[in-house]
């Protein structure tokens, strides 16, 4: 038995195939070990035995030989992400969240494009988004808020047609919404409150009929409001207080008995359902929904 045993690690070898032992490539492993490192992972709350079996190591899935799953929520995670973390082309859930990461966000994690949810929130991560960001097709949830991200939204991020949730609030954006954000039709929640965005809010938007949730207060948002909203029928939560807006005849088509939140800084449109804060947001109020959670 031993014998057949050599000679199958002999041929798997030299054939180029893995060791049966061998749960992922050594270029998968090397950029979890490149993450382990450059986030302290010898103080993460769990931390991983580099010598035991990759999918041994908590808050990693594998499937297939391949990387798919990586969540790490809530971990004690100090430092920056690698630029190898590009390398996990299988993944398909990044779920970092509620740690201390800083530093720019590595471009190569535009090459996950079988990433379907990417969560990086409440961390310190800084810098621009990637240009590339729209390459991550497959993607469904994008949370980034309340980070120090800066520059503008790339105009690509409407290349990724299956969002479903997109969330950049509580960041340093500036420049204008991208017109592009209408191309993401499966939208159902647009977080992009308190931020410094400024310019008028695109009539694109009014083509997303499955967005139910639409915030954009504490901005430097100026303008009307787009008539196109009144073709938001599913909508329940809008916020647009805390802006520089001229005007808001473009809501006087909108169904405003139909929403659920609403706030736009003028109390004749609704005073009962307007907020006193510009803390009290919604996306303020449930920044933490997921601390009780577990992670693992």
């Amino acid at each position: 038995m031993r014998q057949m045993t050599l000679l199958f690690l002999f041929f798997g070898l030299f054939w180029g195939y893995p060791p049966p032992f061998a749960q992922v490539s050594e270029k998968e492993r090397a950029a979890l070990v490149d993450l382990y490192e450059s986030t302290q992972g010898d103080q993460w709350k769990r931390s991983w035995d580099l010598n035991a079996p990759v999918g041994e190591w908590p808050g990693v899935q594998v499937r297939d030989g391949h990387v798919v799953g990586l969540t790490l929520m809530m971990n004690d995670l100090k430092g920056n992400l690698p630029e190898s973390l590009g390398e996990l082309n299988h993944l398909t859930v990044l779920n970092l969240a509620f740690n201390q990461l800083t530093g720019p966000l590595p471009q190569g994690i535009s090459k996950l494009d079988k990433l379907r949810t990417c969560r990086l929130e409440m961390n310190r991560i800084q810098g621009a988004l990637p240009e590339r960001i729209g390459n991550l097709r497959n993607l469904e949830v994008l949370s980034l808020f309340n980070n120090y991200l800066g520059g503008r939204i790339p105009p690509s991020i409407g290349d990724i047609t299956g969002l479903r949730e997109l969330n950049l609030s509580s960041n340093l954006l500036g420049g204008s919404i991208p017109e592009s954000i209408g191309q993401l039709a499966e939208l159902e929640l647009l977080g992009l409150f308190d931020n410094k965005l400024e310019g008028g809010i695109p009539p694109e938007i009014g083509k997303l009929g499955n967005l139910r949730e639409l915030v954009l207060a504490n901005n430097r948002l100026d303008g009307d409001i787009p008539l196109e909203f009144a073709q938001l029928a599913k909508l329940e939560i809008l916020q647009l207080q805390h802006n520089l807006f001229s005007s808001y005849t473009g809501l006087e088509r909108l169904e405003t008995a139909q929403l659920l939140v609403f706030d736009s800084d003028n109390r004749a449109l609704d005073p009962g359902k307007a907020i006193d804060s510009p803390k009290r947001t919604r996306m303020a109020d449930t920044k933490f929904e997921d601390e009780n959670q577990n992670p693992y």
